[in-house]
């Protein structure tokens, strides 16, 4: 296992909610990174498109593309303002395959997904981490930013990409926002939450 910690910001987006008989473009977006002592952070991006979607849908994805993007074995720090993607995976998932992944009130909703992020996150110690939206953290409006954009534009990347987070907070601070953001490792302690259940 990988002791430093890998850090994962996510957010989705998915654009035309309000209109029923059309095609809803979304994505699922996210900054992953990881400090290292003499280097300083090094950072990736990572974003997945599709044609017609809902904003539960690419909250799971966001974990799915997130953690499949990590190549060993890590303890990640995974951290969302979606509630639907951390309390599916910190709680609602253990229940449901406790009772044979039903759910009381009836089917689960995009079961094929969150078995997917399940297997996905079995591979890693994750810590998920609920953040409010659009309440000024940095990473988490990058995040956001990135994934409206990827909807919009109708293209994500297959792979991680070089991150554009220093440059987007270089203008952010020009626009004079996030200018008390000190950008250092998180001091918080890791605790990681319990290892998905099999699917």
């Amino acid at each position: 296992m990988d002791e430093q910690l890998v850090y994962i910001f996510a957010d989705e987006s998915c654009l035309g909610n309000q209109f029923a008989e059309t095609a809803r473009p979304g994505a699922a977006a996210g900054l992953i990174e990881r400090f290292d002592e003499r280097r300083g952070w090094h950072r990736r991006d990572f974003a997945r498109f599709e044609a017609d979607t809902t904003n539960n849908r690419m909250a799971i994805v966001s974990g799915i593309e997130g953690l499949r993007a990590l190549k060993r074995p890590c303890s990640v720090v995974f951290t969302s303002d979606s509630q639907y993607l951390v309390r599916g995976m910190k709680d609602w998932v253990h229940g449901w395959a406790a009772r044979g992944w039903r759910r009381k009130a009836g089917p689960i909703e995009n079961l094929d997904l969150w078995k997917r992020l399940c297997r996905q996150a079995s591979a890693h110690t994750v810590e998920w981490r609920w953040v409010r939206g659009h309440a000024g953290h940095p990473k988490n409006e990058y995040a956001n930013d990135l994934a409206v954009r990827v909807a919009t534009e109708r293209r994500g990347f297959n792979s991680e990409a070089e991150s554009g987070f220093d440059s987007w907070l270089e203008e952010q601070q020009g626009r004079n926002r996030y200018l008390d953001f000190l950008d250092v490792p998180d001091t918080d302690p890791f605790q990681p939450d319990r290892q998905p259940p099999a699917t």
